[in-house]
């Protein structure tokens, strides 16, 4: 079902059937105008930098976002042309996990503090060492470390005291750029889970973390289902972005929940695998599925859609890394031709295993100190080993937390996995994902499906479908690869050594990140 809407002046009905989906990430927002089909039509990006002005710091400028929220908005309307009018809502995406501190006026005390921030490590340290910290993991679904923001109230609580007793409101990034717009301080569901401060059972801020963080609901916005939206823009987003008042804005989600609907990892049981810089595996479930241990997260979609699993510091960041080692100058083609000194070894590397944790870790470890490491290093390794044992080693990383969630949730057979990111433009990276999970890998075409997924759940949210799933079934087109049942032996073998020597590591990384600390440059 589509929306009708009446054009005021030729009294002609206009069936608006455009959608404008909005992603605020951690490097650049992206806005995108797709059709009824999910074809993208029209789309527009700015980026703005990441600070670290302090060690551990990675933060940004509220109002630079909002900024570059509202260029793209106005500059995907125009290249939208005639079809603006067409256009009936729009729908949000946003990085997890940020953090503003905002007076009683609504302006910012401080940049928007973003996941990457680490300077909460010795506060999340201290509750995950507590009898407190797996309770509190069970209540919201959110591992123990320094990018959540509870412990980012922490630290400013105890170091920024000025600044926190100052602060009306603690917000996030998406929260403010709808206050900007709707003059309401509102956020959903799959926000206020990121937080670390809401009760995944009760579906309201949990009392225990909001003592814990030493903030009350007053000073947090309110919370909205996935599905909430305003009925008519404001009069200043109506003028901002030139569209009609009619157009409905839905609050929308994060953006790792939306990742999977855009995808259409949205059955019980589908995966999605992203590999950027870093990367993240998610599997979809119709009830919170938890880790024993907390290394795995769990976040809303929707209150009948759950997404498990886990991001990971470390993607196409250790491709770079030993591309920069063994590259003395960048040349076109030069990671295509690293790609295929990873073909000329054989799968396994030798029994090379590589430790991806390059710039720390967030799952399965959560341990911002864990370092990156060659194991089983002999005479007879040569680049080409090293090269496929980087791209293994970022694999088992996914597939070991991965194991995680379907333990929990019991994997089914038909479960069907779905790529996105740089890591696609490999053909061996490719391979080897469906190699170690030996499934079939589906490949998206398009490849914003954080926007693609907002829309959809826009779609959802004001009623043109009645069923979430439907909408992921439009019109997807993909790529496929098989996996190859003669290397499911040695991978199955590898992974068990790569899991024992991650665990027998883990004990080592505090010692060895006090003694970098000591004698680096």
């Amino acid at each position: 079902m589509l929306l009708p809407f009446v054009n005021g002046l030729k009294g002609e009905f206009i069936l608006k059937s455009y959608a404008i989906g909005i992603d605020i990430g951690t490097t650049s927002t992206k806005v995108v105008l797709f059709d009824e089909k999910g074809a993208a039509v029209a789309h527009h990006a700015k980026s703005y930098p990441l600070l670290a002005e302090a060690p551990g710091a990675a933060e940004q400028r509220p109002d630079e976002i909002y900024e570059a929220v509202v260029f793209s908005l106005r500059e995907t309307v125009r290249k939208s042309g005639d079809l603006a009018e067409k256009i009936g809502l729009i729908s949000f995406s946003t990085a997890m996990h940020s953090l503003i501190a905002v007076d009683a006026d609504g302006k910012p005390l401080t940049n928007s503090i973003t996941w990457a921030d680490t300077r909460s490590e010795s506060y999340a340290f201290t509750v995950k060492s507590s009898p407190e910290g797996l309770d509190l993991y069970k209540r919201t679904g959110v591992p123990l470390h320094p990018m959540t923001p509870l412990f980012k109230l922490q630290w400013l609580k105890n170091e920024h005291t000025e600044i926190f007793q100052k602060a009306a409101k603690f917000v996030g990034i998406k929260d403010y750029i709808l206050y900007r717009w709707f003059g309401e301080w509102a956020t959903d569901y799959a926000s206020a889970a990121a937080m670390g401060l809401w009760n995944m059972n009760t579906l309201e801020w949990d009392e225990e973390a909001l003592l814990m963080a030493d903030v009350t609901p007053d000073q947090l916005p309110v919370i909205q289902p996935t599905t909430f939206f305003w009925e008519n823009l404001s009069e200043t987003l109506a003028k901002i972005s030139g569209l009609d008042s009619s157009v409905k804005v839905v609050i929308g989600a994060t953006d790792g929940p939306l990742s999977n609907l855009g995808v259409g990892a949205i059955s019980s049981g589908d995966v999605a695998v992203t590999i950027g810089t870093s990367g993240a595996i998610r599997t979809t479930s119709e009830t919170p599925v938890l880790d024993a241990e907390g290394r795995t997260f769990c976040y809303p979609l929707t209150e009948k859609h759950w997404v498990s699993g886990g991001p990971v510091n470390n993607g196409g960041i250790a491709f770079q890394w030993v591309h920069d080692l063994f590259t003395e100058e960048e040349m076109e083609g030069s990671y295509e031709e690293l790609s295929r000194r990873a073909v000329a070894a054989l799968p396994g590397a030798e029994g090379l295993v590589f430790l991806p944790h390059l710039t720390g870790e967030r799952a399965p470890l959560w341990d911002a100190q864990a370092k990156g490491s060659f194991i089983g290093l002999t005479l007879r390794h040569k680049k080409d080993h090293m090269v496929r044992a980087v791209l293994e080693g970022t694999i088992f990383n996914l597939y070991q937390v991965y194991s995680l969630v379907k333990t929990q949730a019991q994997e089914k057979a038909d479960v069907k996995i779905f790529a996105t990111g740089g890591f696609t433009n490999s053909p061996v990276w490719k391979q080897i994902l469906a190699d170690v999970f030996q499934k079939e890998v589906s490949i998206p075409e398009h490849t914003e499906s954080s926007c693609l997924g907002a829309v959809q759940l826009g779609r959802f949210a004001i009623g043109e479908t009645e069923v979430l799933r439907e909408v992921s079934e439009d019109t997807k087109q993909y790529g496929t690869v098989m996996p190859n049942a003669e290397h499911k032996e040695v991978y199955g073998e590898l992974f068990e050594i790569y899991q024992s020597l991650s665990k027998t590591m883990e004990s080592q990384y505090r010692a060895i990140h006090e003694f970098q600390n000591r004698f680096s440059k």
